[in-house]
């Protein structure tokens, strides 16, 4: 399957020198990330019965539609196969009880086709926040069963990466096709609105490497979460053990990381009101173990953008996240400072209640082995010695 990666990278860097891709070098990455995506999810939508005829024509679909119809695309991939994780959680852990993907009332809100069918939103004063009852699992027993049904699972062990630093990373036990989506990065997710909230403002990333940022500028803390737990349970972010810094081998603290350590005062006394009844077993909540590939190995999975419609109750256990906040601020981004604006999230043109996530997607086929993840750290700040770019040129775009 070589001959897929390679010719889907050379689709993306063809694609990306066309005119209808942005000229801001940040966005042109967004864009072609999304192409990606794009193509290794239309392929995987595509089964395991999959060829090179197929890709090719993937690669012609992608050069004709746009960058928004490309987006939604990508997002009703990847909503597809939650929901089919969601369902298979469901059935191990509650097989007697109502499924995700069995017949509910449908919204009385307008709305069009593909996700934007998720609209309005449950009032969290209606909100159910005592956990049913599920069968007394044990996460790696729901683990277990998870691969039993979807054909893999992940698990967290040392890390096979050749250096001192590499401290645990994030396997694959069993074989995924490509495009799957293999891992939720779980956490609370900060908008910009929020940055001073989150632990160690300003310097929030000196001490913590369970950070990540998507593109629009939302930042994902999986330092909370952990490894998970062994419950379904009511969940704030504000409890359970975070992860010790020296679990992925983190650099002794310098001394202006200690300076910006007495700096920091992120704002307190403000916890938010969010507690949802989060599934703590997730077998697929540990993105935030997989590590930077080696010089001379290639990532075999990527980050992906999910926004997961919030009126998929039946789904909200599975998903890892809280958004730190009562609401979504919206934001807009010049240069490096956020302000707000006004109007909403929109998807498909409907405003929309979405969670912004993010998982990791399959970008070959992959069986029993670890996961790795580029990590584009920005060029503008020193970067830990075990950091070799895979491309420096998408690193500089990511972050110009």
């Amino acid at each position: 399957m070589a001959f897929l990666f390679q010719k889907f990278q050379e689709a993306v860097k063809t694609l990306v020198k066309r005119p209808a891709f942005a000229r801001d070098p940040r966005q042109l990455q967004f864009e072609a990330d999304i192409n990606r995506l794009f193509l290794y999810l239309c392929y995987n939508r595509l089964g395991k019965n999959a060829d090179e005829s197929h890709a090719e024509e993937i690669i012609e679909i992608s050069s004709k539609a746009s960058f928004a119809d490309q987006q939604m695309q990508v997002q009703e991939n990847v909503h597809s196969q939650i929901k089919t994780f969601c369902t298979f959680m469901d059935e191990i852990l509650l097989p007697n009880e109502k499924m995700v993907n069995e017949h509910q009332p449908e919204s009385t809100v307008p709305h069009r086709s593909g996700l934007s069918f998720a609209v309005g939103r449950s009032d969290s004063a209606q909100n159910n926040l005592a956990a049913p009852k599920t069968i007394p699992l044990s996460q790696a027993e729901v683990s277990q069963n998870l691969k039993n049904q979807l054909g893999y699972t992940v698990n967290v062990k040392p890390s096979q990466i050749p250096h001192k630093d590499a401290g645990r990373g994030l396997f694959l036990d069993g074989t995924a096709h490509v495009g799957s989506v293999v891992a939720f990065y779980p956490g609370i997710v900060y908008s910009p609105a929020y940055y001073r909230y989150i632990p160690g403002y300003p310097k929030i990333n000196a001490l913590n490497p369970y950070l990540i940022t998507r593109y629009d500028g939302n930042v994902i803390n999986a330092q909370p979460w952990g490894c998970g737990g062994e419950n379904r349970e009511p969940w704030n972010g504000w409890k359970t053990g975070e992860i010790k810094p020296d679990v992925k081998g983190a650099e002794p603290e310098r001394g202006s990381e200690r300076f910006w350590k007495l700096l920091s005062k992120p704002l307190e006394g403000y916890k938010g009101d969010n507690n949802e009844v989060i599934e703590r077993r997730n077998p697929l909540a540990l993105a935030h173990f997989a590590n930077h590939p080696p010089k001379g190995v290639q990532p075999n999975v990527m980050i992906c953008p999910y926004d997961f419609p919030l009126t998929e109750r039946n789904m909200r256990v599975y998903v890892p996240n809280l958004l730190f906040g009562n609401a979504e601020v919206n934001m807009r981004r010049f240069g490096s400072f956020w302000f707000k604006s006004g109007g909403g999230s929109k998807i498909s043109g409907s405003h929309v209640p979405i969670l912004k996530t993010l998982v990791l997607v399959a970008t070959r086929p992959l069986q029993d082995e670890e996961l790795l993840l580029n990590y584009r750290l920005s060029n503008t700040k020193r970067r830990p010695e075990w950091y070799t770019p895979v491309d420096e040129e998408e690193d500089r775009r990511r972050w110009s």
